[in-house]
């Protein structure tokens, strides 16, 4: 026990109230409220969009003692705090309290605040059965690979088909209005892929990291294209090859277990895409990804790449204090922009078109995290507590990270010039673009 553990609760609640104070100069200003044990609140009563529920006397000390995002979080999936109302709200916050901690000797006067109060007890841990990620060999080897996939995707195939939209798409949406629904924007999404990709009928697509299959049906049903999806998960491929047989696609599109490194280079594609699998390839394998890519590529194709890019200055893997590397994405890196581009571009393709679809992502990740707080009750029967909190969590964290520019997303067009230099593409992107809603 600390030494502040046998003060009477009122007096824990105090010394809480006393680090509050400390850390947030404008408690009125950030939208959140905290609810004591006691059920007492701090700063007031007054209503705000998030509360923040302590659990117990030492929550404060649960969450702030390491100084580090894995602490705040696993104190959340430990049950020292709960979140009511806008998750996303709360992660401003989280921000302020890790800027109020900066500093040595701030940090040495709140530790010694935060040690008088208790330890979490122990009954009040909240230990999940996935656990946080333990990998084994060589970062991106195709055997680490696998088990980081894994990890992540087989999960529960019911538990996503709770809070994805229809088709089970996994990735940015692509929104003509706010008021979208998650069906039609994740449709318009797919429809915006094979008008970049300018997709013909009888031609063959591969989607690297096809997920649950969404975009090779789709583009089979409405383009009459040869598609194949490549996936490290076998749930993934299991459920996807179920849902091409019961849509009668079985003869122009096929899901299979493979990773990008094990595809034949015999084989030849007129278009490649891949939508949100590059940020588990890691810096030092881009020259192999595009490379196998660019090989995999019939001259005069085109190669769209979605995915997470980071603000210049921040690349690289995660530190060992990310939640995102102990329970979501292990092994997940982000880069800025220029980073694969370039890898791209010596690999010899031709970059012919970037978007950031930043904002398209904030709409997505609260489409889901709405989706999957209505059904709570219901994810339970898939997964424990701690791993819908997981998910929770670091979804509406993305969300805030989009919204506020510190992470964006991208879609990048490469071309493979065919002899001559001739690329193959109009002029203009005037086909690209769907129809704009009115309001």
């Amino acid at each position: 026990m600390s030494a502040g553990s046998t003060a009477p609760i009122d007096n824990w609640a105090r010394l809480t109230s006393k680090i509050l104070d400390q850390l947030i100069s404008d408690p009125g200003a950030l939208g959140v409220s905290f609810r004591f044990w006691d059920k007492s609140l701090w700063p007031d009563d007054a209503p705000r969009k998030a509360t923040v529920v302590l659990k117990h006397p030492g929550a404060l000390r649960a969450i702030l003692l390491s100084g580090t995002e894995l602490g705040m979080g696993e104190a959340y999936l430990h049950d020292d705090f709960d979140i009511e109302g806008d998750v996303e709200q709360v992660l401003g916050v989280a921000e302020n309290l890790s800027r109020a901690q900066a500093g040595f000797l701030k940090k040495v006067r709140l530790g010694l605040e935060l040690l008088r109060l208790p330890k979490t007890p122990e009954n009040r841990k909240r230990p999940s059965w996935r656990g946080p990620a333990r990998l084994a060999g060589r970062p991106h080897s195709l055997a680490r690979d696998r088990q980081a996939v894994t990890y992540h995707y087989n999960v529960s195939n019911d538990f996503y088909a709770l809070w994805l939209d229809r088709r089970l798409v996994y990735s940015c949406a692509y929104f003509l209005s706010p008021g979208d629904d998650l069906d039609t924007a994740q449709e318009q999404k797919l429809e915006y892929l094979c008008r970049k990709m300018r997709l013909r009928a009888g031609q063959r697509l591969l989607d690297i990291g096809c997920g649950w299959g969404g975009l090779v049906m789709y583009a089979a049903q409405r383009y009459g294209v040869d598609a194949t999806g490549i996936t490290l998960s076998q749930p993934q491929a299991d459920l996807a090859q179920e849902r091409i047989r019961a849509a009668g696609l079985s003869g122009r599109c096929r899901v299979e277990v493979r990773d990008y490194r094990e595809m034949d280079e015999g084989e030849s594609f007129d278009a490649l895409v891949s939508v949100g699998m590059f940020e588990h390839v890691g810096a030092a394998m881009l020259p192999t990804y595009f490379e196998r890519a660019n090989r995999l590529l019939k001259p005069g194709g085109v190669f769209l790449n979605h995915g997470i890019a980071c603000r210049p200055g921040q690349g690289g893997p995660p530190g060992r204090g990310s939640f995102g590397q102990a329970y979501v994405f292990p092994d997940g890196e982000l880069e800025p922009i220029h980073v694969p581009l370039r890898a791209a571009e010596n690999c010899g393709f031709e970059v012919r078109d970037v978007e950031s679809l930043r904002e398209h992502y904030a709409l997505t990740l609260r489409h889901w995290v709405r989706r999957l707080e209505a059904h709570h009750t219901q994810a339970l029967a898939w997964v424990d507590e701690p791993t819908y909190r997981t998910w929770r969590l670091f979804m509406a964290a993305s969300a805030y990270g989009f919204s506020s520019g510190q992470l964006n997303v991208y879609q990048a067009l490469l071309a493979k010039p065919g002899e001559g230099g001739q690329s193959g593409l109009p002029l203009t992107r005037a086909d690209w673009y769907l129809p704009a809603k009115s309001e």
